[in-house]
């Protein structure tokens, strides 16, 4: 997901990857699978099955295992400052984890097509990529590749 924020000239640019489930919905999920999923576990030992439920319990803690990954996976954040001096990105899940910052006289928007027909978008300065939006979907990457074009142009008309 691509979100632009302007105050005063000065461009936020919030990067999120797309999560089908957030917050309350996913305690909901999660709880109906368990319960479901228990649930059958004791029927089944009730009607003599007693290894059911000791797998049953194994595949819960499995499926929380993987949610888990991929709840962690669908937090990560990064954020693009674009001012008329700096660039400035910062990557991480709850917090910035990686922070990198240059002058935007001094650095390049980059856009590459893979052989796989993917696009990976970066800024380049002093020959280092920063490599930007690797989770966003084509679509996404598209609709940052216009609002960072539309960002630069707009900063560079109001420069002269």
């Amino acid at each position: 997901m691509v979100k632009v924020e302007e105050v005063n000239n000065n461009y936020l640019v919030s990067l999120s990857p797309n999560s089908s489930l957030e917050g309350i919905y996913r305690i909901i999920f999660l709880a109906s699978i368990t319960f479901v999923c228990i649930g059958i576990g004791i029927v089944f030992y009730f009607f003599g099955a007693a290894l059911i439920l000791p797998f049953a319990g194994l595949e819960i803690t499995i499926l929380f295992i993987a949610f888990y990954l991929s709840f962690k996976w669908s937090s990560k954040r990064e954020k693009i400052y674009i001012s008329q001096e700096i660039v400035k990105i910062e990557k991480g899940i709850k917090k910035a984890e990686y922070s990198w910052k240059e002058f935007r006289t001094f650095t390049h928007f980059h856009i590459k097509k893979q052989t796989d027909k993917t696009i990976r978008l970066s800024f380049r300065s002093k020959g280092k990529n920063i490599f930007i939006g690797d989770f966003l979907n084509e679509d996404d990457k598209n609709t940052l590749i216009d609002e960072i074009s539309r960002i630069i142009e707009n900063l560079n008309s109001k420069s002269f």
